[in-house]
Parts: C-alpha cells; structure tokens; sequence
C-alpha cells in the first residue's frame, strides 16, 4: 500500500479511535491515472480550460457516465469494487524568468470514506447512488470568503521531522521540509433527488454546523458518506529555486493562493459493496484492508495503471505558460475565464507509450511482469546494449529467428516464440513500461520487472489493445 502523510494519517487515527461512532477508511491511489485537460463533470466532451491530475479507473474520458466507470479495465486506486475518478488541478512552480514547469505528486491519492451520521436524524449514512457526482471548490476564488465552504479546503506544510504546523486555506508561504499536502472535503448532505446539477454542486450541501460535521439543511436532508481528498507534492524539489518575497508555486488555472483549490467526484462505486462498507467497516484506524467487503488489488495494478493523453499538447517539462489559457490571476477578485490564446482543443488519438513499428511489420502486445520466481517471459536470445530501441530489439529478435521482442530495463532486449497465457498482458495500457530506452530518450523501453512487448506481424499489423473505453 503507498505512504503518504504521517501527520495526517495519525492525527485522524487518533480522532476516529477516540470515537468509534467517527469510523472511516481510507482508499489509497498509487498513481496519477492520467495528467491533461480533460474534466468530464464540468466540461464534457472537450478539452478543459486547465490541467487536471485524475486517479481512478481507466473508463475515465472527456464525456463519462455510470457505464463507462464500469467499463474500467485497470483502476490506479485500491479498491477492485471502487472504479470512480477523483482529481484536481495540477501545480506547477513558477520560476524567476516567468516559466513554469510541473511539480510531481508525491504518490497519488489518499480518498478518505468518513462515516459521519447526522446528529439529528437517525443516523443513517447512504452510500452514493451510480451516476452521482460533485464538485467541492470554486477555480475563481482568490481570497478567503469565510465560509463553511471555504473552510473545507486546505493546506499542510509537511515537515516530518517537527511537530507539526498550523494548516492554512492558502498555499504556505514558507518552505516545506517535506512538501506540501492539498486538503479538500466534499458536501455530505444530498437532496435525495438529483445525481448532477447545472451547477455540479445545487444538488449537495454541507453540514450547517462545519464542513465536516453537524446536521444537514433542510433542503438536502440525505446524509452520504463523507469524502475527503489529500494530495501530496514534492514541493521541497524546488527549495533552492525559491525567489522574492512570496511563495512560487501555482494551480494550473493561475492561482498563486491557493484559494481556488477544487476537486471533482464521479462515483463508480459499487453501490451495493460501498454501501456495507459504510454500514459495517468500523476500523478506528481507516485501515481499508481491515474493511471485510472491499477487495483489494495488487500493487503492480494499481501503479501501473493509465490512460494515455488524448490533446496534442506540452504539459511537462520546462514550458513559457500554463496550459490552456491560464495567465496568472493574484486576486484578490474572483478570476475571469480566459479565451483566444490559441491552445489546442482538439481531442485527437491516444498519444502512445509505445512505439508504432508495424511499418516494420512489428506490433504491440502490451506490458507484463517478467522474471516472477525467476521465470522469464521470453527464453530466447537476449542483448544488453546501452543504445537499445524498440527498432534494435525487434531486428535483433528477428535476425535471431524469433517473432516475439521483449525490452526491459531501459537497456535489455529478449526475444522468443511465445507467451505463456498466464504471463499475457493483462490490461493495456498498462504505465509499468515507462522506462526511457538507453537509446533514445523519446521511446520507452519496459521497465524494472516489467517488459512490454512486440509480435512480428508480417504485413497484418494492428498494435493489439485489449478492451478500452472510447475517449
């Protein structure tokens, strides 16, 4: 299971074990699923105006329902019954010289399920329907409105090594030892009514006591279970970069507070399963494997698992402006939507991790473990070579008689004649068989345990793909 915040994950254990009527568990994201401007909740079918990091199941697309979740071949979080989608926007470090480059997350995901009744009814908690889905945040916001809402989102300034520092509903304005974790808590009273709403968020409200806590209004009088983001960033990456006398880190919608934190929910829980997690689970730690309904799955799953970017555009590495058309918006009056600066819209093919050689007659078969108990997917011939390509190994494999290529490890190339079906690809794609080819930075090459393969095709080539959901 990943690591994430200590200060968080015992502050809350303490909370919960004191109160065991407060139980809760947690479902931890490996990975991010896939990094671009898509966010089907509140601009379906196009690109979005700004970058959204999204972990969850591989149904994930510009335009999402109930189905497609279910559709999910591979899920970046844990639990095999939960194929929602949970993200926010991504953060980048703005530098001296006005560029910006995006910082990483330190693991996924950390999406907690609090089982917080109303005090005043009789304390049932419903899990949400099929179809369900919100909004917490607004992206325009650049000041502290006051609100419960507005205190339902925060920041931790992570220093493991102190005691811990007040949190903040603004970005922290000195440098974190450990980086930075984003906090933001979803409404938990429903109308009973409605899966959306025009605005994404009429349909839900919080608590009238505190985001967290007390009775719902009258007008959404259905308790749902408590949904609770922590996102971490390796914010401490850029320590000695720091400049002036603000902090330089901002949202991918040009937010240099922090104030327009926001985050998106669209529910493809299994209902049924959720709802006895809800109705039973009562671990004082959060411990999901503790929650006897929820079927866990395996690690090489989770933080493999991905959809590849669908909009022709750069959003990594050192870049002259956000994506989208982002300029930066201080405040302290709410943000404007910005158009016409030219940023693609266009939602074209899937941008491959592999690359296309069936112009050589080759194709893809996807990526698998290799080498589990010392049993090698491909027992053919082998080469090591520090200039290794996918081109290389196939010729290699091929020369050699063999009509399978295997790369792993940056730098190695296996060949064979076949692929036993318990070591086929499982899913595609699969994120294990990013590693950069010692050739060439621009192709990847497997991975660490994990080797993505090529089947010679001999003029009927089509790179295979097993079941994915449309984009």
């Amino acid at each position: 299971m990943p690591s994430f915040s200590k200060q968080a994950s015992l502050a809350l254990a303490f909370l919960f074990s004191a109160n065991p009527s407060l139980a809760f568990f947690k479902v931890p994201c490996s990975t991010p699923l896939v990094i671009q401007r898509a966010d089907p909740i509140v601009q379906p079918g196009t690109a979005s105006n700004h970058v959204h990091t999204i972990m969850g199941g591989s149904g994930f697309g510009f335009t999402m329902d109930y189905d497609m979740t279910q559709a999910s071949q591979c899920n970046s979080c844990s639990a095999v019954e939960d194929k929602s989608n949970y993200w926010v926007a991504a953060l980048y470090f703005h530098a001296q010289n006005g560029s910006f480059i995006q910082v990483p997350q330190n693991g996924g995901a950390l999406i907690y399920y609090e089982q917080r009744p109303d005090p005043t009814t009789d304390g049932k908690i419903v899990a949400p329907p099929a179809g369900f889905r919100m909004v917490a945040g607004t992206p325009f916001s650049r000041s502290d409105e006051v609100t419960i809402e507005s205190s339902a989102r925060s920041f931790a300034c992570l220093n493991y090594d102190a005691p811990g520092t007040p949190q903040t509903n603004h970005f922290p304005k000195t440098k974190c030892p450990n980086g930075i974790r984003v906090q933001i808590y979803f409404p938990s009273c429903w109308d009973g009514k409605n899966l959306d709403s025009p605005d994404h968020k009429s349909h839900v409200a919080y608590p009238t006591q505190t985001y967290d806590n007390g009775p719902c209004p009258a007008t959404h009088p259905v308790r749902i279970v408590s949904i609770f983001y922590e996102i971490n960033w390796h914010t401490e990456q850029f320590d000695d970069m720091w400049y002036g006398d603000d902090q330089p880190f901002v949202f991918s919608f040009g937010d240099p507070t922090g104030h327009g934190l926001h985050a998106d929910f669209l529910n493809g829980w299994d209902v049924d399963v959720l709802q006895e997690a809800i109705d039973t689970c009562d671990d004082g730690g959060g411990d999901i494997r503790e929650c006897g309904p929820i079927t866990m799955q395996p690690d090489s799953m989770t933080d493999g698992c991905m959809v590849e970017p669908s909009i022709d555009e750069k959003i990594d590495g050192w870049l002259d402006a956000l994506p989208g058309c982002n300029p930066i918006q201080p405040g302290p009056e709410d943000a404007k939507v910005i158009t016409g600066c030219g940023a693609p819209t266009t939602i074209g093919d899937p941008q491959h991790y592999y690359t296309d050689l069936t112009g050589q007659n080759w194709e893809w078969m996807g990526c698998t473990i290799d080498n589990a108990g010392g049993k090698r997917v491909l027992s053919g011939s082998m080469l090591k070579d520090g200039g290794m390509t996918p081109d290389m190994c196939t010729k290699k494999c091929e020369a050699d008689g063999f009509s399978i290529a295997g790369l792993e490890n940056a730098l190695e190339c296996y060949c064979g004649n076949d692929v036993a079906a318990d070591s086929m690809p499982k899913t595609n794609p699969m994120g294990n068989c990013l590693m950069k080819c010692s050739g060439d930075a621009g192709q990847n090459c497997g991975g660490y345990g994990f080797i993505g393969l090529y089947k010679k095709c001999d003029g009927d080539c089509k790179n295979l793909q097993y079941p994915v959901v449309p984009h």
